[in-house]
């Protein structure tokens, strides 16, 4: 059974309202700006989810050699996680990174 539809479109994100170019590269799953994404998938690229709502960015974890975004749905509250775009927002993924670190050093 495939579980991965390559589905690289042009989007406006609901978020932060910006036009957001396809990757060309692989299929885009998140706003470059602001970073959010959509709960729209069961498998990448199916859209077959019903919730579609907003994954917020909430942390950063190390994968490869590059990071995957950590999000939260902001309707169900399930976790997902997407790996990082070369044209992510940087100031971002420094931001997760840091709230992340604290996060631990408090526990």
């Amino acid at each position: 059974m495939k579980r991965f539809t390559m589905r690289d479109e042009d989007f406006i994100c609901e978020h932060c309202g910006k036009l957001v170019n396809k990757l060309s590269y692989t299929a885009r799953d998140h706003c470059p700006y602001c970073l959010y994404s959509k709960h729209v998938d069961v498998f990448p690229g199916d859209r077959n989810n019903s919730c579609k709502g907003l994954l917020k960015p909430i942390g950063i974890e190390k994968f490869k050699d590059s990071y995957k975004i950590i999000y939260e749905c902001e309707i169900c509250h399930k976790k997902h996680k997407n790996i990082m775009a070369k044209d992510d927002n940087m100031d971002l993924i420094i931001k997760l990174s840091i709230v992340k670190q604290t996060k631990k050093t408090n526990k």
